[in-house]
């Protein structure tokens, strides 16, 4: 039985991943989960120089999912390096790099400074506000994602990865744009923009009044949405947005994802990941499918 998927020439022992943000880089959860077992682990978003992130309250729970504004706070490149790298090397699974910043320039630094390192995939996040477009995410204009996307290949000695906003009128446009800048592949969806008031104190619960919405929730338009970007482009996919079992990954797969990342389940049980995994395993051997490869985009 064969469990293992290829994107951009880089193999993964299983099609599973964790999704940025909600994993660190793996230190946390280590005491949890056997990082040998997963397919890749992806970091928290890393930016060209430390991020302090939003002010509090800036977490807040949502039926069947939560509400995030923690404003990609982080280290900076040059701690992830010494740090969180080094911390991965030690298991057997491949590394996936979360870049974001401000501008165009913030990203290709990052890209540059991580050109000799030894991670496999970078993957970009274009959800970011772009500072000189007036805070337009550069992923919610297919012009800004192109000419990012474009300029980061020049830059990246890894496969690049866009990670696509879902806040966007047609999702296919999107992903066209970024396969036509040179993507190797494209990941979605991110979380999406969502709000919570706190109506005895008539409040906003987050300081930063909206937030990204992830969970089980977001489910069904991220599967819509994996199904649809499979229809419009040849690159791979990789798919994820409230994913909580192996039948909801294997939904990504079927839609036409090649792999699947779990993100907010992470909070809830720290196994999921693994659980996933042994969970696809046990489908793949209860409906004799040989290799996982037969599953991609097998939706009829």
């Amino acid at each position: 039985m064969n469990t293992s998927v290829t994107i951009a020439g880089v193999t993964f022992k299983n099609p599973v991943m964790t999704a940025s943000g909600t994993f660190g880089s793996g230190m946390e959860y280590g005491e949890f989960v056997d990082l040998n077992r997963l397919g890749a682990v992806v970091t928290k978003g890393v930016a060209n120089v430390p991020w302090p992130g939003n002010p509090t309250p800036r977490v807040a729970e949502t039926y069947g999912g939560m509400l995030n504004a923690i404003g990609l706070q982080n280290p900076g490149i040059d701690v992830f390096i010494e740090r969180d790298i080094l911390f991965l090397k030690q298991y057997d699974t491949k590394i996936i790099v979360n870049v974001c910043g401000k501008t165009v320039e913030d990203y290709c630094e990052v890209v540059d400074k991580l050109a000799n390192q030894p991670v496999d995939m970078l993957e970009i996040n274009v959800s970011c506000p772009n500072v000189k477009e007036g805070a337009i995410a550069f992923g919610q204009r297919a012009d800004a994602l192109f000419a990012i996307t474009q300029e980061i290949k020049k830059h990246a000695a890894q496969p690049v990865i866009m990670k696509l906003s879902p806040n966007v009128t047609d999702i296919t446009e999107m992903a066209k744009a970024a396969e036509a800048a040179g993507a190797d592949a494209i990941s979605l969806i991110n979380t999406i923009t969502g709000m919570k008031i706190d109506v005895n104190r008539r409040k906003f619960v987050l300081a930063n009044k909206t937030g990204g919405l992830s969970g089980p929730a977001i489910k069904p338009v991220a599967v819509r949405m994996v199904y649809q970007a499979a229809q419009a482009v040849k690159i791979p996919i990789i798919g994820m947005g409230g994913i909580a079992t192996a039948e909801d990954a294997l939904e990504f797969i079927l839609a036409g994802a090649t792999a699947v990342s779990v993100g907010a389940m992470n909070f809830v049980n720290p196994y999921t990941t693994v659980e996933v995994v042994d969970g696809i395993e046990e489908y793949m051997r209860r409906c004799q499918v040989e290799d996982i490869r037969e599953l991609i985009g097998a939706v009829e």
